[in-house]
């Protein structure tokens, strides 16, 4: 995907503004390409941090939130890559000549306190971005991970200012990293940029998701059908919140701000948010992401999988279909599967809309049939929503059957 240029270019600008500055006085050797590379990861890791800060209106100027976590993840694993050659190069700088050296260079027991923070911080940045590709992990687990990210951050600033000094190189890394760190604690994790809303009611339309409807004690809001908000369900009469911020899709809007939410039970959290009761605090932040917002004036097909429905259900609730579609609903089974009454009664009454439901489980073949006889598929928007497997696959098929990738848009479940 393509991203806007100003964030392209204030990415890039922090990410080499201490390796450029560092360039004159860098020799021309082995070793100076080393210390270079120290300049280089902290420019890279200091950058990737700017992009996990979960502001909405830096979030759509990006692109949106997802597309800004994939920068993070890949400019913080180019960042770690060059932190983690710096002290290597160094030390083969030294090897044909004094091996002894080099490994002394390598050697944690023979570093100085400040160096040795330099290993800490790398080890810290290794649990983290373990934690990042590791996608089975529960979640209160990968919190725990992800945060030595933080750890290690700190604990390189500690090492550059104690070897560096107060400079124009080590200047802008340390703004920018304290900056993120702490506008992500106090903004995002802490809910310092969110709203509050009360739960005013909370339905069960399948088995294992519950509905929740937010009514706002302040300001809403401006969410339009297909974005998401993260948020965070604190205390009750006789409810007691888990106060992790998540991602939840808007399932139906309504006039003076309120908001409904349809939750799955996929972890600890989405497991104890079922047993929600009115009069529940909640804390609400965004809104996030493009999906189903800005959309081209063309024939269109949607494909949803189980809980994937939510975008497509608050378009269906707040506006009438303009154009041709074909809706794909699967599911494992109609009984786990929410709202296939209320999605007939939406469709009886569109005549633009052609409604598809269909239970079928790993196998996607059904699903393929379907689409195939779509003539002019090529030529149609795809807007799908779901697991990731459902997702990858059926853009492989859609991609592989002459749809072009600029024509595929999709939100998956394993944000984080």
């Amino acid at each position: 995907m393509r991203v806007p240029l100003p964030p392209v270019v204030l990415l890039a600008a922090i990410s080499i503004v201490p390796a450029v500055i560092a360039l004159p006085g860098t020799s021309m050797t082995l070793a100076g390409a080393g210390a270079w590379l120290g300049w280089l990861g902290s420019g890279l890791v200091a950058a990737s941090l700017l992009l996990m800060v979960r502001e909405p209106a830096f979030a759509a100027w990006f692109g949106d939130l997802e597309r800004m976590y994939r920068w993070h993840h890949g400019m913080g694993t180019l960042g770690y890559a060059a932190l983690l050659a710096h002290p290597v190069v160094i030390a083969a700088a030294s090897l044909p000549e004094d091996p002894a050296a080099a490994w002394r260079v390598l050697s944690p027991a023979a570093q100085s306190w400040h160096t040795l923070l330099a290993w800490l911080a790398l080890l810290a940045l290794m649990a983290g971005l373990a934690a990042t590709f590791a996608m089975r992990l529960r979640y209160s687990l990968w919190r725990s991970l992800h945060a030595m990210l933080g750890i290690g951050v700190l604990l390189g600033l500690v090492h550059i200012l104690a070897f560096e000094g107060v400079t124009a190189k080590s200047v802008p890394v340390a703004a920018a990293a304290l900056i993120a760190l702490g506008w992500r604690a106090t903004r995002a994790d802490r809910g310092g940029g969110a709203r509050p809303y009360e739960v005013c009611a909370v339905d069960r339309p399948a088995p294992r998701i519950a509905a929740v409807t937010l009514r706002p004690l302040a300001a809403p809001l401006t969410v339009a059908p297909g974005q998401f908000v993260m948020a965070a369900f604190f205390e009750g009469p006789h409810y007691r919140g888990c106060r992790e911020y998540h991602p939840y899709t808007v399932s139906a809007l309504a006039p003076g701000g309120s908001l409904a939410l349809s939750i799955k039970a996929l972890g600890d959290c989405t497991r104890h948010i079922q047993s929600l009761e009115t009069g529940v605090a909640a804390r609400v932040q965004g809104p996030y992401g493009s999906f189903l917002v800005d959309r081209a004036e063309r024939p269109e097909v949607w494909i949803a999988g189980g809980i994937g429905i939510t975008p497509f259900l608050a378009l269906l609730r707040a506006q009438p279909v303009t154009r041709p579609t074909e809706f794909y609903y699967t599911f494992r089974n109609g009984v786990e599967a929410p709202y296939l009454a209320e999605l007939r009664d939406l469709a009886a009454v569109q005549p633009h809309l052609h409604y598809h439901p269909l239970a079928m489980q790993e196998d996607t073949a059904p699903l393929y049939a379907l689409l195939a006889g779509v003539t002019d598929l090529p030529g149609r928007e795809i807007y799908m929503c779901g697991p990731p497997p459902l997702i990858d696959a059926v853009g492989d098929w859609l991609r592989h059957h002459g749809v072009p990738p600029r024509h595929i848009h999709y939100e998956r479940f394993d944000f984080r």
